[in-house]
């Protein structure tokens, strides 16, 4: 199995607040001039995975000469073991929020899934400098204008086991692709999962997009015109630009064989939004 964590350029690693998140920094490479003045992009994760899942995507940036940020929530990869049941979605915010501080400066956030969904809800408060959404989840409102259709509402327990993934292959995905994320999927918070999952029966997050200003650009995986739809309401709920990438998964987006094609959609962005 190839491991994409063991290819990652040279960086920093290091734990920080009282819940020891872990979190890598990796210098930018070839600064270009007035480097200095760019904000840094910071990485947030989304459900059962950690920084390992943005891999194949750092090397991109660092040597576009963008200083990277890839944090960890309390409790994933290798940031000090909590109890999983009493972590909360609020908990969740409070860990990007020291991460953002640790920044020094407003950053460029990368979000998805679930992550995707607190860099949101962040953005309300927090100064940024941009916000990309890649395949995050969504917020109430976007839900309520495109609701998704047909779900198999799922029980949820005192945690929320690793997804079990017994395919070989997806559309998407190589058959070390879907080893690699195995190896480090693991299980989720319930209470956290809960607030914002459609799936698991909840009313979601609610986002008022009026207290967002940063440029934003919203990526979604589409398998269907209701994905498109989706996809579009939430990019048009940001006011934000749109890229809809047919026949990819939602994990094959950032760890699939077409994985480069949504890193390279970001990397035009910042240099159209001069980032």
């Amino acid at each position: 199995m190839r491991d994409y964590t063991k290819e990652l350029p040279r960086h920093t690693e290091k734990y920080i607040g009282e819940n020891d998140l872990f979190l890598e920094i990796f210098p930018g490479e070839s600064l270009p001039q007035n480097a200095e003045n760019r904000p840094p992009l910071l990485f947030i994760h989304g459900a059962y995975t950690g920084s390992w899942m943005w891999s194949k995507y750092i090397p991109h940036y660092t040597r576009e000469g963008w200083t990277c940020y890839a944090m960890n929530l309390r409790s994933h990869y290798r940031s000090r073991l909590l109890d999983m049941t009493e972590i909360t979605f609020e908990d969740y915010l409070e860990d990007v929020r020291e991460v953002i501080a640790e920044c020094g400066v407003p950053p460029i956030v990368l979000g998805f899934s679930m992550g995707g969904i607190l860099s949101q809800k962040l953005a309300e408060t927090a100064e940024l400098a941009g916000l990309v959404l890649i395949d995050s989840s969504i917020s109430k409102e976007v839900h309520d204008l495109v609701p998704y259709q047909d779900i198999a509402r799922k029980t949820l327990g005192l945690v929320v086991p690793a997804p079990v993934r017994e395919e070989l292959t997806s559309m998407d995905e190589s058959a070390e692709d879907i080893a690699f994320q195995k190896k480090y999927l693991a299980m989720e918070s319930s209470m956290a999962f809960g607030a914002f999952s459609f799936h698991y029966g909840a009313t979601g997050i609610s986002v008022d997009s009026r207290l967002i200003s940063c440029p934003c650009l919203v990526i979604h995986a589409i398998n269907s015109e209701e994905d498109d739809r989706r996809g579009r309401a939430n990019a048009e709920y940001f006011h934000a630009e749109y890229t809809g990438l047919w026949n990819t998964t939602h994990t094959g987006l950032l760890a699939g064989q077409r994985y480069l094609e949504s890193a390279e959609t970001v990397l035009e962005w910042l240099k159209r939004t001069q980032l």
